[in-house]
């Protein structure tokens, strides 16, 4: 009889984990809680696996050999305690998919910034000719793309919940770009539990693995100095000039292998977070076995994802930029950072407990005029009023964009960039996103149309 795998959470990674083992041969169960999405009902059911929407029920469940959860389901779930304490092996998608791959793995962690060095670094080796998947919390879930088919290389984001349910993962490569708290409700508010969930991500790595880190970072910093690492270190920094891989403070410099000086403005991102980025998903090319001229023309061709510090267009010498993936303060750091000013700051939405001192430097020397996207708009405008010489406010998308054009100067960024939840007046953050960005483009066209 074969063995009986049951898969708690029926979307992109439960859907992949199911696929990956109805081809391994075992007896395979997908129970959601929720609904499925069609697309990921229709794909079960064409591969005649056994699912059941909109409950768990214990009986089908309780009698599996392995329970592949989804990294949303916390290890004190009820079912979860239950399962643990019947002894059934209780492990996340990312393992069960590492579990059958043949290639090698790069992946990619941090609070912030991992989206973008993750699809740098697909880029990377992609354009270079490498056989590669993009994975994880990016793209389509490693167990899908293992199910699929076999490639040298996988390029994986992955996050602190993921890693939690990883208990043989071992990258060839492993990327850890920094450690802010956050999820710390999934973490018994404990930051240094959050920090060693990050840094399971080298627990199984030794000396032919290579851990490329931030060092700058204030927590990931004094980790790596405490702990014994058997994997080859590359330390990455924006001022340590004695790091193998730094900015020198005009080009990123790469000491390793064969030296080299590669300058932002050969690279498509804007920002310091970005060199960090940048610097670290080079770095990965490179032990990839990438070449310079292929790495140099990989960095003037990448795309970044949809939401960060995206240019939707520029209307009378404006430029306007959708950083609508911008949730936090952190985030909102790293979009002030990349501008030198004047800035016309959109904020706003559910806040999330932030700290607006973090950003008051930045904003004061900056922002020209503050507009309020949201519902209510009180603590930004207490935390600003002293600081920006104008606040406006609006619940539109269509008279936000109006407002920034009137506000701003030839010259000026407009800057969505939130800090904020989207949940009151958005579906998500991609939502206010595409709606900055369509209404940016209506009104470029509305403009340019009546000047023509």
């Amino acid at each position: 009889m074969s063995k009986r795998i049951v898969i708690l959470g029926g979307g992109e990674s439960g859907t992949g984990a199911a696929l990956l083992a109805k081809k391994k041969g075992f007896d395979v169960f997908v129970s959601d809680q929720g609904v499925l999405k069609d697309k990921y009902k229709e794909e079960l059911v064409a591969q005649g696996i056994a699912l059941e929407e909109g409950k768990h029920s214990e009986e089908k469940i309780l009698n599996a050999d392995l329970i592949i959860k989804s990294p949303g389901i916390p290890d004190k779930a009820e079912l979860v305690k239950k399962a643990k304490a019947k002894g059934i092996e209780i492990i996340d998608e990312l393992e069960f998919g590492y579990r059958y791959l043949k290639g090698k793995v790069i992946a990619i962690t941090g609070t912030n910034g991992k989206t973008t060095t993750t699809l740098l670094t697909y880029h990377l080796l992609k354009s270079a000719g490498l056989n590669v998947a993009l994975a994880g919390n990016v793209g389509f879930s490693l167990a899908r793309q293992v199910a699929e088919q076999d490639h040298d290389w996988y390029v994986i984001e992955i996050s602190s919940f993921q890693l939690d349910g990883t208990t043989s993962f071992k990258p060839t490569v492993g990327i850890l770009l920094n450690i802010t708290p956050d999820h710390l409700d999934r973490y018994e508010y404990s930051l240094q539990n959050y920090v060693n969930s990050k840094f399971r991500l080298i627990r199984h790595m030794d000396e032919h693995s290579t851990f490329i880190y931030y060092k700058d970072d204030k927590i990931v910093g004094a980790e790596v100095r405490a702990k014994l690492i058997a994997a080859k270190q590359i330390a990455v920094s924006l001022s340590d000039e004695s790091t193998s891989v730094h900015f020198d403070g005009s080009k990123m410099s790469f000491g390793f292998g064969h030296a080299y000086k590669i300058a932002q403005d050969e690279t498509t991102l804007k920002g310091p977070h970005n060199l960090i980025n940048t610097m670290a998903a080079v770095s990965a090319a490179e032990v990839a076995g990438v070449s310079l001229e292929a790495i140099r023309k990989g960095l003037s061709t990448f795309k970044n994802a949809p939401h960060r510090l995206e240019s939707v267009g520029t209307i009378k010498g404006v430029e306007f930029v959708n950083d609508s993936k911008a949730t936090n303060v952190d985030s909102v750091v790293y979009a002030l950072g990349s501008y030198a000013g004047p800035l016309v700051w959109i904020a706003g939405g559910i806040d999330k407990g932030n700290d607006y001192t973090l950003i008051d430097k930045e904003v004061k020397a900056k922002v020209r005029t503050l507009i309020c996207l949201g519902k209510d708009n009180e603590k930004l405008k207490k935390a600003f009023g002293g600081l920006v010489p104008t606040i406006k406010e609006t619940q539109t998308v269509k008279e936000l964009v109006r407002i920034a054009l009137a506000e701003a100067k030839q010259g000026d960024v407009v800057l969505l960039s939130p800090a904020c939840a989207s949940f009151d007046l958005f579906k998500n953050y991609e939502d206010r996103g595409d709606q900055f960005r369509a209404a940016v483009q209506e009104l470029k066209k509305e403009v340019e149309g009546h000047s023509a």
